[in-house]
């Protein structure tokens, strides 16, 4: 027997993958809430609309499973429909139309008109920078540009992202105050290559002057980037940074891996030397700047000698945050061609290896900030902690500042001077030095 769902017509957005996936829902639900839609983000509704990420085998196995969860719900009658958009969907719309047809539609990267209509909706143009963010109050992610050129052999993104778009400054800026108006304090820079921006609108790299824009807007106290590519680094960028105080000194830059062999083939259009150099540079032009990089091990033809040479660049690096990912096959990406020669177990075996040694270097580096005091910024409560972060700290993925909460009382989304007074691998522990944290007095509401 069927039972219908009891929030009628509300719309669930299910959001799968990466920052920028969590950009276009945010995007999407502004747009159904401009339309006087009933909309909600990972939560009960009898409409449900699945963002997909199609990246990597697992990426696309977590997607894939969430349309199956939601399919099912459906066959029972707990939801009515189900849509589905994102890269996956981008990637593989026949497949997916064949394999799951009891989707009600399927929609790729750059169809927002034609999912609204699907929803009863009208897409509106006049809507710059109208989002429901779904991110903590005190952050939110920036888009400034979308597809990518870059010729790199293992990713898919242009397939289902298309070729690099930058956004105008003038937008950005007035999505800025709009997030600012809502209370965000913190911006974080994305695209699939913050360091292209520009290129196609302003004919030169311009990344320095929407960041010397950006700055000027009120309320806006920290910005953070997102995914630099390292071949034709705009050096200015570095400049600002160092010259303005709201940009964090912070860089995540996907660097992949160190071999010469395996970058060429890679079609990073660079080498070890120019690499390590370039490193050096950041370093000079900016000695707080924190650094992050993602690297990729089991990539066809990956010896052991590679590994080897990628694992002491990271002892000698000393990344200050670094993530590994084990190489996953893509179809009709360039190294498609190759032969996918290193086995899984060995691929998992030398990621785990990579991050050994930089959960090493992670503690020592955080053993030296025992003592010193930082500007933490406040994200949430869990449990008995307020986990904060530093400037130096990305959400979700680098370190965070534990303070015991039963002790005082602190405000998410603000500032707080922090004392570390402890430190794990990938943890810090501190006590605010702020006068005005007391924990507050409980209210007695009834007297006897």
């Amino acid at each position: 027997m069927r039972t219908k769902s009891l929030k009628k017509n509300r719309i669930n957005v299910v959001t799968l993958g990466c920052s920028k996936n969590v950009y276009d829902s945010e995007v999407l639900m502004g747009q159904l809430k401009a339309n006087n839609k009933d909309v909600v983000h990972e939560q009960e509704g009898n409409i449900v609309v699945i963002n997909t990420c199609g990246f990597i085998d697992n990426a696309k196995e977590e997607s894939v499973n969430t349309i199956l969860e939601y399919v099912e719900a459906k066959e029972q009658g707990t939801v009515d429909k189900v849509f589905v958009t994102g890269c996956l969907s981008e990637r593989y719309k026949p497949d997916l139309i064949k394999e799951i047809p009891n989707v009600d539609q399927y929609f790729g990267t750059t169809e927002l008109p034609e999912l609204l209509a699907a929803l009863e909706a009208d897409y509106k143009h006049e809507l710059v920078g109208e989002r429901l963010t779904t991110t903590p109050k005190n952050y939110a992610y920036l888009k400034i540009a979308e597809g990518c050129d870059r010729p790199c052999s293992f990713c898919a993104i242009p397939l289902m992202r298309g070729k690099h778009r930058s956004t105008p400054i003038e937008d950005l800026v007035t999505e800025a105050k709009k997030l600012a108006a809502q209370g965000v304090k913190e911006l974080i820079l994305i695209a699939q290559d913050l360091t292209y921006y520009g290129l196609d609108l302003y004919k030169k790299r311009n990344l320095a002057e929407l960041l010397e824009n950006l700055v000027k807007v009120e309320g806006i106290e920290w910005i953070r980037l997102h995914y630099a590519f390292p071949t034709g680094f705009p050096m200015d960028v570095l400049e600002v940074m160092k010259r303005e105080p709201k940009i964090c000194n912070y860089l995540d830059i996907p660097l992949q891996h160190i071999s010469d062999d395996l970058l060429k083939s890679m079609r990073r259009g660079t080498t070890h030397e120019k690499t390590t150099n370039l490193l050096k540079e950041f370093r000079k032009a900016v000695p707080e700047m924190a650094i992050r990089t993602t690297l990729i091990v089991g990539y066809p033809g990956e010896t052991e000698a590679h590994f080897e040479e990628l694992k002491q660049w990271v002892k000698d690096m000393r990344f200050e945050r670094l993530g590994c990912f084990a190489y996953s096959h893509e179809e009709n990406t360039h190294a498609y061609n190759l032969k996918d020669d290193v086995p899984q177990e060995v691929k998992q075996e030398r990621a785990n290896g990579i991050m050994e040694i930089q959960s090493q270097i992670s503690w020592e580096l955080n053993q030296q900030k025992i003592g010193q005091t930082f500007r933490v910024v406040i994200d949430r409560k869990e449990g008995e902690h307020y986990v904060g972060r530093t400037e130096f700290d990305s959400p979700d993925v680098d370190n965070e500042v534990l303070i015991d909460a039963t002790k005082i009382y602190l405000k998410t989304g603000e500032f707080y001077d922090v004392l570390i007074t402890d430190a794990a691998d990938f943890d810090l522990f501190g006590e605010p030095v702020n006068a005005n944290v007391e924990k507050p007095k409980r209210k007695v509401l009834f007297k006897q």
